[in-house]
């Protein structure tokens, strides 16, 4: 057992031989911690966290109550090899949440840095999550399921196995992600559909007047001009160019299920 001499471990606590646990970090009651388990440094684990071989955590993260991280994959084809879940640095993770490891042997599961996890919901295997995300509370996140920086999955949102989510991306309650949502855009319906520019969201990443601008000419002839796909991206490139709307064609372009249609209505608060 490696567990640094300014580390508290609680005593009703279980923590196998071969686990470390970095410096300053707590772990609370009737925690369990399994072999092969790394935790970083500042780590504050509520009492009643499951912590499963094959996971490591960086730095300053905040796991609640309840929650269980590097769970075996819900996956038929899992036959019990070794497979990880990696976890970044200043995550807050909360009650009764579970994070699966990966299903192919030497797989992983990806969390970034500075993500906020809500409650009673699940991420599966081979996820890849980037940077300062927001998943509220009875969101569902299935295997393989990529998303970006910044994007914001709100409270029953269901996301199938193989989407992927563009970074800024805001995607209301209780919806079915069945398809890629490109960057920057506002999402609802049972069925996904675009509903306008997240415009809030985009203020409050600290993006210039022009580019919000330019987004907004984006999604205006990728949603709202009749144009196809591949016009629209020609007149994208022609009038809205900046890194931003690269970025976005770039998304588009790569998507593999295809990106979601529009919504009949635009979302009146896309405009504030």
């Amino acid at each position: 057992m490696s567990i640094h001499p300014s580390a508290y471990v609680a005593p009703t606590a279980r923590v196998h031989p071969y686990a470390f646990i970095g410096p300053q970090t707590r772990v609370g009651e009737f925690c369990v911690i399994e072999s092969d388990v790394e935790i970083g440094t500042g780590c504050m684990l509520e009492p009643y966290v499951f912590v499963k071989r094959y996971t490591k955590l960086g730095d300053y993260n905040e796991i609640s109550a309840g929650t269980v991280l590097g769970t075996d994959p819900l996956d038929k084809a899992f036959k019990g090899e070794r497979s990880y879940l990696r976890i970044g640095n200043g995550n807050k993770i909360r009650e009764h949440y579970t994070i699966s490891r990966g299903t192919e042997p030497e797989s992983e599961t990806l969390i970034g840095n500075g993500n906020y996890i809500m409650t009673s919901g699940h991420i599966a295997h081979n996820c890849k999550l980037g940077d300062e995300i927001v998943v509220a509370s009875c969101a569902l996140v299935a295997g393989y399921v990529e998303i970006e920086d910044q994007a914001f999955l709100s409270g029953g949102v269901v996301v199938h196995q193989y989407s992927k989510i563009g970074r800024l991306a805001m995607v209301g309650g209780n919806t079915r992600v069945n398809s890629d949502l490109p960057p920057y855009f506002l999402y609802s319906d049972f069925n996904v559909a675009a509903r306008g520019l997240n415009r809030v969201g985009l203020r409050r990443a600290g993006f210039a007047k022009e580019d919000i601008w330019k987004l907004k000419q984006a999604f205006t002839l990728l949603y709202r001009s009749g144009l196809n796909r591949s016009d629209a991206i020609g007149r994208i490139q022609a009038e809205a160019d900046s890194a931003h709307t690269r970025h976005l064609i770039g998304f588009i372009q790569n998507s593999k299920r295809g990106i979601c249609g529009a919504s009949r209505h635009e979302e009146s608060g896309s405009e504030e």
